[in-house]
């Protein structure tokens, strides 16, 4: 099994994908993308993309040129019928890869928020695997518009649009269930002072957020991972 890895920003790992991709036994090909790794110009030679998330927005192709290219390299996975997955930042550029617009500022969200599944993403095979209803970690301004042909799989009041499927297995998740409470802590160290202004108070409430809602929250994204993975062929 070989996945390719596309990294948007630096400090933004794999979370609790790391575990599960381990897990099955993949090989993975990492593009630090934002630092001028050149992007495969075709899904040949890879069974799955995944592609993670960063603090630039869908559209801003004048600082990172190379987000057109990234948006038709996922298309033509998931257009394939190969696993993709793009998580917050790579969800909007895969709502932009099939024509849905980005609305850029229109849903901040912050902390552990709860999320619920739509009756389609009761029954897909990888929301499936969580709770009706379920805390999951949450960082992004931008949300988007959802895809033509796409189906909905989940949702809240801050981003209709909080996870959407296209085709066989493509998957735009907003929400960032890789992230459990070991990686959230690491863009605490990170990112201390973007945290800070992200939400005010933040810091003092922090370690009383986790302990609520940081075990169901990685129970959560680490069942996503593991039935995404499942959806790559063997």
């Amino acid at each position: 099994m070989k996945v390719l890895v596309v990294q948007n920003y630096d400090n933004t790992g794999l979370g609790q994908m790391a575990t599960a991709l381990d897990e099955a036994g993949a090989e993975i090909t990492l593009v630090r993308a934002h630092r001028g790794d050149e992007l495969p110009t075709a899904p040949d030679g890879h069974d799955a993309i995944i592609v993670l998330g960063g603090g630039q927005n869908a559209v801003a192709d004048d600082e990172y040129s190379y987000l057109p290219a990234l948006a038709a390299l996922m298309r033509a996975f998931a257009d394939s019928g190969r696993s993709t997955l793009g998580i917050c930042l790579g969800s909007q550029i895969l709502a932009r890869a099939y024509g849905a617009e980005n609305l850029i500022g229109a849903a901040p969200e912050f902390g552990w928020q709860t999320v619920a599944l739509t009756p389609e993403g009761r029954a897909d095979p990888v929301l499936s695997a969580v709770p009706e209803s379920f805390p999951i970690f949450q960082w992004h301004d931008d949300t988007f518009t959802l895809p033509r042909g796409a189906t909905r799989l989940a949702g809240n009041d801050a981003a209709h649009n909080q996870a959407f499927r296209v085709g066989r297995a493509g998957y735009g998740i907003q929400f960032h269930f890789e992230a459990d409470r070991k990686l959230v802590g690491e863009w605490h160290q990170a990112f201390p002072e973007a945290i800070a202004a992200k939400r005010i108070g933040w810091m003092d409430i922090y370690p009383a957020e986790a302990e609520t809602h940081g075990p169901a929250a990685d129970a959560a994204g680490l069942a996503i991972a593991r039935a995404w993975i499942a959806t790559i062929p063997r």
